[in-house]
Formats: C-alpha cells, structure tokens, sequence
C-alpha cells in the first residue's frame, strides 16, 4: 500500500514579533523582582519563542540561561506529596544522592520569582487549569499540586483519578488543577478491536478541554515509539488507513490538526492556552560527555544513558541532538491564527542529565534495576526535581 508523502516544513526565516505590555505591581510575594514586559519571538534551529523579562535596565531570556545550586532547594519533600506516582518518585525508591534537587533556573541577566502556593490559588480563585497530553504532562501536574500544597499545607484538598481525566481541587480556593490523557492531542480510536489513530480528528477529546480556564499541551514522545510501544495498529488520514507513516510527518499533520480545533474551538478572550514544548531523554551520554571529566561527566564514564549522573551539565548550551519535532512545533504554533503560548523548556530541560528516574522507579522490578543498561528511564523526570521549575516558569508566565 502506498503511503502518502508529505513536504518537510521549511525553515522559517527571520523573525517575528509581537509585544504584550503587562503593568503588574510587585507584592510580597516576589522573592526577587522580575516584570515581564514583553514577548518576543525568534527563531533558529536551536531558538523558539522566548518571552523577554525586563530587569532594571537589563533584559533576558526567560529560557536561556544556566542552573545554579541554591540550598533553600527543592520546594518540598516527597514524602510529604502523596500523589507523586511510584515512577517518578526516585527518593522513595532508592536514590541515593540529592544534589540534583539543589539547582535553581537562573535566565540570564535576571532572576525568576520564587514560586508561592498561596498567591497561584488567589490569582486562580474558581478557575481550572488543565494539563492535556502524555506522562510528561502528568509528571508536570503532579508537580504544581505538591509546589501549592507545600505552599498551604493547611489547605483541604479532593482528589479523582480516572481515565482519561484525573483532578485534585483545592477546596478552599474552589481551584482545580486536572490532568486529561491525550498522548497524541489528536484522537485515538478502537474499532473492532484496532487502535485507529486519527490524525484529523480531535472532537473526541477535546470537549472536555473547553471548561479549563488555562490549558496547557504537550505531546512528542509517542509519535516515535515503534515496535511493541507503538501506540496504533492504524493510521487514518484522507478516510485511508495505513499500518504506519513517515512519523514526523504524522506528528506534523496531528499537530496542525489539534492547532485549528483551538483556533476554531478555544475562546481566547477567557481561556489561556499553552503548549509544553518537547521534554528531551538522555540516552547517549555521548552527546553530554567530552572525556574530560567536564559538566559532571567522569572522564570514566562507561553507562550507556543517564544512570548514575549526579549533576548539570555546565554553561547554557546542550552539544547533543535537538528534538526534530521542534522545529515542527515551532511552524505550527506560528501558524495558528492565535498563537499558543510556547514553554520552551526543551534547551533548559536538556542541561538536566541528571534530573531521570533511571533505576530508582517503582515501575521497575529487582531485576530491571539490576540491569541499568537496559532498564533506565531517562525520559521522565524526579519528583521533587525538573518539572518544578517547568511550573515556575509557568507561574511566571500566568502572573507576570
């Protein structure tokens, strides 16, 4: 059967730019003062949208920068967040350093406002937020519950997991912060026993989507899976079904299909809407290691992926592969008559080597962790850890 073809996206040159002036008074609740004035949108290879933070007479870039070890780190305990789940939790499950929870995002030139619990539920007083996508999406829902229960440990709480959505509602504060399982954003289908994966389709999912007040998207990982991981027995485009496809190209076209339900669907005028942008692995630690002992990297260093890395890697740049899906991500957003709000996490995540469950996972068995080479995720990340600071920049997004 012959698969359809499809054009890889070109490379969009120059720049594009648009401002969004905010006038927000500085409270009590800012550790350290950060406005945001304005965004601005590049792009490169290695450079999406980036909104800028003006800083007395300085400006920076909100996710370019370096991780500084700050000891007032992480913002809370695992032991005190019961709903982390088994596989990201690495300190119940065996870890045994903790200097990977002692870093701080610091972007250039300015600092980022400390995270307040107290001032998110205020600022969200009988809204919903909503993160919609895979486990990456659930690895950052969980948390922004544990940063704002560290935060009001008094407040009480509710708390429904189902499939596709699971939500914890701050009862106090009449706020609601969900997770809804759409690892493709577009729909997934069973007919007849046959996982149909539609890339044209999103209606199945996205009703629910509509009663958030903010939304928050991500999705990448699954398109690549292949053999027994892949997600779909079928691929339906054009009314035509096909075993599989080009995937980045699939990802392209579901991508562009979930970009024009929002821009049709989503009322923008009440609803803010962002996307994640892609979480990276760290499986080749050729891509991080030099041989010469640099960026926490043992000139020794003999694993096969992220197992056993303790620290960042140094300075503000990653030397190993970018996800091609992002300059995919990058078009479509641009494309959409309302653009998303990009959290472009991807650079800042990939300095995080040291930020995986590897081995200490509750998913994993005695034997798995025995075996590292095999067995080791280094796809999501700890909690405490990464997707803490993926909230504090969404924090600051929302508010600043």
């Amino acid at each position: 059967m012959a698969l359809p073809s499809f054009q890889s996206p070109n490379r969009v040159l120059g720049s594009f730019c648009s401002t969004l002036l905010f006038l927000v008074s500085l409270q009590w609740r800012l550790a350290s003062s950060a406005l945001l004035l304005s965004l601005k949108h590049h792009h490169s290879h290695f450079h999406h949208e980036r909104p800028m933070i003006q800083t007395n007479q300085s400006t920076c870039a909100l996710f370019v920068g370096t991780w500084v070890r700050d000891d007032t780190y992480p913002l809370y305990q695992s032991s005190n967040c019961p709903i982390i789940d088994p596989e990201f939790n690495c300190q119940m499950y065996g870890r045994p350093d903790s200097d990977y929870l002692k870093y701080r995002w610091r972007p250039l030139n300015c600092e980022l406002p400390r995270f307040n619990g107290v001032d998110f539920l205020l600022n969200m007083k009988g809204k919903t937020v909503m993160f919609v996508g895979d486990s990456l999406g659930r690895n950052q829902w969980q948390s922004l519950i544990c940063m704002i229960s560290a935060s009001a440990p008094g407040t009480q709480t509710q708390l429904v997991r189902g499939d596709p959505l699971s939500t914890l509602r701050f009862l106090d504060y009449g706020v609601t912060i969900s997770f809804y399982r759409a690892p493709y954003l577009v729909d997934l289908d069973v007919v007849q026993g046959k996982r149909i994966l539609r890339l044209e389709e999103v209606a199945g999912n996205g009703d629910a989507w509509r009663r958030a007040d903010v939304l928050s998207f991500n999705t990448g990982h699954w398109w690549s899976h292949e053999g027994s991981l892949k997600g779909w027995d079928y691929v339906e485009l054009g009314g035509k079904y096909y075993p599989d496809m080009d995937r980045l190209a699939a990802f392209e076209r579901g991508l562009k299909t979930w970009a024009n339900w929002v821009d049709s669907n989503i009322d923008r005028s009440r609803i803010r809407v962002f996307f994640q942008a892609i979480s990276p692995t760290h499986y080749n630690p050729t891509e991080w290691s030099t041989g010469t002992g640099t960026g926490g990297v043992s000139a020794t260093t003999t694993t096969k992926n992220c197992y056993g890395e303790t620290a960042p890697i140094a300075g503000t740049t990653y030397t190993g592969s970018y996800p091609e899906q992002m300059r995919v991500v990058d078009m479509v957003i641009r494309e959409m008559k309302n653009p998303a709000y990009l959290l472009d996490i991807t650079m800042l995540s990939a300095l995080r080597k040291d930020g995986h469950p590897s081995i200490y996972s509750g998913e994993l068995s005695p034997q798995q962790r025995a075996n590292p080479d095999r067995s080791a995720d280094c796809s999501h990340w700890c909690l405490p850890g990464l997707p803490d600071t993926w909230n504090q920049l969404f924090y600051t997004a929302l508010f600043f």
